[in-house]
């Protein structure tokens, strides 16, 4: 062994480091946001590893319950969401959950509460379990607005009011991606450490990208505008190379290779899904966050995605999020398609 090479990696930009950087730059801070994330990135590391063997634990089958989506419950998604419920509040700084796997709130006990709320998707794309795609878990982070009269009017406010987001993407590595307000940046678990490590600094999303990512099996169902975008990206009217389709089924996984190659993420509202499929609280919001952090756009067809005000905590919304200037065009195409028909 190089000891001497060994040494040298004491000197690496965990996210601990990272976190505690920048609360330095922030006298009033007490530690409380720091706790917080670190309860996150533990529980991230729990459920990276108990995906890593879900076909050995044999965790890949059914609990046989549907959750509030309608959608069957994996194994996988009960527990990382018990690993994630349990993290936040034996953190001390949270007052209120939001999981797509409960159906109500979770107001957590006051004698164990902090200024923070947290919503999160705690296995994002767990249908792909199975065939070894990547999966992952999305969350977004508010201040409390009202600590002595809580209700659910502090979570239901628009996404920019967060103070945080990001994911962890369970692949062939494990990657957290995360904005606290000031910029992008990602960070890949070293197992032999087992910590963090800022691999991915200061995240800038490419100007314009060369990929455009959308489930085509939806198409019978697009509205002009969607329909008219894809058909520019296939067909460019000015003599640019046609655009390359990706799309991987997994919500994480999409947006992950949008922030780092550019292009643009969508999930449009049609015939079937008119309020899009999409959760706005635990993703649309976070993924906005992000790629608005980075220096891209997200759009939901009709305004920019963090200024929606939600109505319920599982709301939908269509997503068009990426590039600053792939967004820009599909919001040119809506403005005429909308001065059309008026």
């Amino acid at each position: 062994m190089d000891h001497a090479a060994e040494a040298h990696r004491t000197d690496l930009m965990t996210i601990t480091r990272h976190v505690l950087n920048e609360q330095s730059k922030h006298p009033e801070a007490r530690g409380a946001f720091t706790i917080l994330l670190n309860h996150i990135v533990l529980g991230c590391k729990f459920v990276c590893s108990a995906v890593s063997k879900a076909g050995l634990a044999k965790l890949i089958g059914l609990a046989g319950e549907t959750n509030v989506q309608g959608e069957e419950q994996k194994k996988m998604d009960v527990l990382s969401n018990e690993v994630f419920v349990k993290a936040l509040i034996s953190s001390g700084q949270t007052s209120i959950l939001i999981s797509e796997e409960d159906e109500e709130a979770i107001f957590v006990d006051p004698s164990k509460r902090g200024r923070y709320i947290v919503v999160f998707d705690p296995l994002d794309g767990s249908s792909n379990i199975d065939c070894g795609v990547s999966i992952g878990t999305i969350f977004g982070i508010y201040m409390v607005e009202h600590k002595d009269d809580l209700s659910l009017e502090d979570v239901l406010r628009p996404g920019e009011k967060m103070v945080a987001a990001g994911y962890c993407m369970y692949g062939s590595s494990c990657t957290l991606v995360l904005s606290t307000g000031n910029g992008v940046n990602g960070f890949t678990l070293d197992p032999s450490l087992g910590e963090f490590i800022l691999t991915h600094p200061n995240i800038k999303i490419p100007k314009k990208g060369k990929i455009y990512s959308i489930n085509e099996g939806n198409a019978k169902n697009w509205d002009k505008a969607t329909a008219k975008y894809v058909e520019n990206c296939k067909f460019p009217k000015d003599g640019s190379s046609p655009k390359s389709l990706r799309y991987i089924g997994s919500m994480v996984a999409d947006v992950h290779r949008t922030l780092l190659y550019g292009g643009i993420f969508m999930y449009p509202a049609d015939k079937k899904s008119p309020n899009g499929k999409l959760r706005l609280l635990y993703e649309v919001f976070p993924m906005s966050y992000l790629t608005e952090q980075a220096g891209g756009q997200a759009f939901t067809g009709k305004q920019r995605a963090l200024e929606l005000v939600p109505n319920n905590i599982h709301e939908r919304s269509p997503i068009f999020l990426g590039s600053y200037d792939d967004v820009e065009e599909i919001k040119k195409i809506y403005a005429a398609v909308e001065e059309e028909s008026t």
